[in-house]
């Protein structure tokens, strides 16, 4: 059984419909890249996955539970908070809270949420993840005395630390200098080897390539090729797939 199934998702704004039917399914413990262009509905599709945006058509279903169903007038907004918790999500612009440390960014919601542990025991998990993340010597610092990539690793460590089934990411690279970033893409690489069920949107055609198992190619709203991440960043079937990485190459 797919740990993750998506079915005909759509989303407008305004009248313009950013997604036009997105569906596909995932394996656990298996990592999927989607790229594409700006406006092509990536990362629109991330927040209607973890019901920060409410798709208008389609069905969300993890585990073999279904989640979300458009149709359905009895998915209100509790019911999408709790559903909420299967997923976790890395921010482009990290979104730490600066009036706490890393620790307790990390420990913040499993506390909000007790779900029967101790606070000691929340703690220790939250430093073991700061630990897994090399920030062991940062747990005391506040958002403003760390780096770019170290915020960045703060707030994967706290999405792992609600325990979702599914990691997302949205360009959790976008906002950093080379450096930095590879910081983090070391951090995702390594999750990737543990076989973290992940969905990852970036810009780093190569980090695609090398360690998703699959890429998703989105384009004007729908997915326009998916496959193998060797065949779809080395041989696209699609021309709109090689237009666009072409035009990655060429910049």
């Amino acid at each position: 059984m797919p740990i993750l199934e998506v079915n005909n998702i759509k989303k407008s704004f305004d009248n313009h419909q950013i997604l036009k039917g997105i569906s596909f399914s995932m394996e656990e413990g298996q990592a999927i890249s989607i790229i594409g262009s700006s406006g092509s509905g990536k990362t629109t599709f991330l927040r209607c996955l973890n019901f920060l945006e409410r798709p208008d058509e389609g069905t969300i279903t993890v585990k073999g539970e279904q989640l979300f169903d458009a149709a359905n007038p009895e998915m209100n907004a509790k019911k999408l908070r709790e559903n909420r918790l299967h997923f976790g999500m890395v921010f482009q612009q990290f979104n730490l809270f600066p009036q706490y440390t890393a620790l307790d960014n990390v420990t913040l919601a499993p506390k909000l949420l007790a779900e029967g542990k101790s606070d000691a025991d929340i703690e220790k998990r939250g430093k073991e993840l700061l630990d897994q993340m090399g920030l062991s010597d940062r747990m005391d610092n506040y958002p403003h005395q760390l780096s770019g990539g170290q915020q960045q690793r703060v707030a994967i460590a706290r999405a792992l630390a609600l325990k979702p089934d599914i990691l997302c990411f949205d360009e959790p690279t976008s906002a950093l200098d080379p450096e930095l970033t590879g910081e983090v893409l070391r951090v995702i690489r390594n999750l990737a080897d543990k076989h973290t069920t992940m969905i990852i949107v970036t810009h780093e055609m190569a980090f695609a390539r090398d360690v998703a198992d699959e890429v998703i190619f989105m384009d004007d709203g729908i997915i326009l090729e998916k496959g193998p991440a060797q065949q779809v960043i080395n041989n696209p079937r699609e021309e709109r797939t090689k237009q666009f990485l072409s035009s990655l190459n060429n910049s």
